[in-house]
């Protein structure tokens, strides 16, 4: 068995538009090659004919080209759906004009592939509703790497002296943009200004996207792209995530991995994999998230609880469990005619 991973234009100008990025389908893109290196399969990253399988991940014009290809040449094709047309209308300002379009190319450009991975229950529901067979869908966690998150004292004290953190920590991390909900956390932050709050991310030009507000709050800081995400969750006390849309949201993986309480914007997409109470808490509007923030900050056993279900929730998703879902699936579609 020999695999064609590709995500486009991820060597184009020497990487540019995936340099300094932290988005999580490049994330996705990284555990698929350490799944593949972990179960012994044996894989390229630019197409060649000897190939069974061409995995795609986000299907645009040149990937569309070695889908037929690929086809051609009788040779299977997958295609995860990192993109929708509800999460990509919320990037930058100017893709809301461009929804519908981007939801008939999608529901195209996913039509081509044998099978479609997405990386959640609610990936699915959307996709169906975009009128692919559902038979074609396959739910598959983007996953998580626990050998790249974990609990460090030693990472957490370095990060905390260079962004001169002290006390209780509430932070994030994401690209900052409106659709991660950039101002729900601000008014955390203005709610509690005895708490420091921190976003970890790639900070986008006002031209492309809504910028951040000239004058900040004393107590937030947006660092910008950060190579190391391990050192930056063990900075945290508290993880929020109040974005608005997501098609999984693999930062949550990665905090729980490390040890972090949880507490996310009570949308579909979480369900049924987070249970609020039980590995998160789930709310509703930036009151819900303030009273969160106020139960969390105060109840030790609250953050513990959670923090053992979010450990036990990472486990089941560590990319180690999920390999031999996957091994099983390639070789299921390597047999069907």
């Amino acid at each position: 068995m020999k695999i064609c991973l590709y995500l486009e234009f991820y060597d184009f100008w020497g990487g540019i538009l995936f340099k300094n990025t932290g988005t999580g389908l490049l994330s996705s893109y990284k555990n698929q090659k350490r799944a593949l290196q972990s179960l012994g399969v044996e894989f390229t990253e630019k197409w060649d004919d000897s190939c069974d399988i061409l995995q795609i991940n986000t299907p645009w014009l040149k990937s569309l080209y070695l889908i037929r290809r690929a086809k051609r040449l009788g040779k299977k094709v997958i295609i995860w759906s990192h993109v929708t047309a509800e999460d990509f209308a919320q990037v930058f300002w100017f893709n809301k004009f461009l929804v519908w379009p981007m939801e008939r190319y999608l529901a195209y450009a996913y039509g081509r592939a044998d099978l479609v991975f997405c990386p959640s229950a609610y990936t699915k529901s959307l996709l169906v509703a975009y009128g692919l067979p559902e038979e074609k869908l396959i739910v598959q966690s983007n996953g998580v790497d626990s050998k790249l998150f974990y609990k460090d004292d030693k990472k957490r004290d370095e990060c905390r002296r260079r962004y001169g953190l002290k006390g209780l920590v509430v932070g994030t991390a994401g690209l900052v943009i409106p659709r991660k909900g950039v101002d729900v956390f601000l008014e955390l932050a203005v709610k509690y200004p005895q708490y420091q709050f921190i976003w970890f991310g790639k900070i986008y030009s006002k031209f492309v996207a809504k910028g951040l507000p000239k004058v900040l709050p004393a107590n937030v800081k947006f660092t910008g792209y950060v190579d190391d995400m391990c050192a930056a969750f063990n900075a945290l006390d508290i993880f929020v995530f109040p974005s608005y849309e997501e098609n999984q949201g693999m930062v949550i993986l990665e905090a729980a991995a490390v040890g972090l309480p949880i507490l996310v914007r009570d949308i579909s997409v979480y369900n049924p994999w987070l249970k609020d109470s039980e590995n998160c808490l789930k709310a509703k509007s930036a009151d819900e998230f303030a009273r969160c923030i106020e139960r969390l900050a105060g109840d030790k056993r609250l953050r513990e609880r959670l923090i053992e279900g979010g450990k036990t929730l990472a486990g089941k998703e560590d990319i180690e469990v999920l390999n031999k879902k996957l091994l099983v699936i390639y070789r299921r579609l390597l047999a069907a005619k």
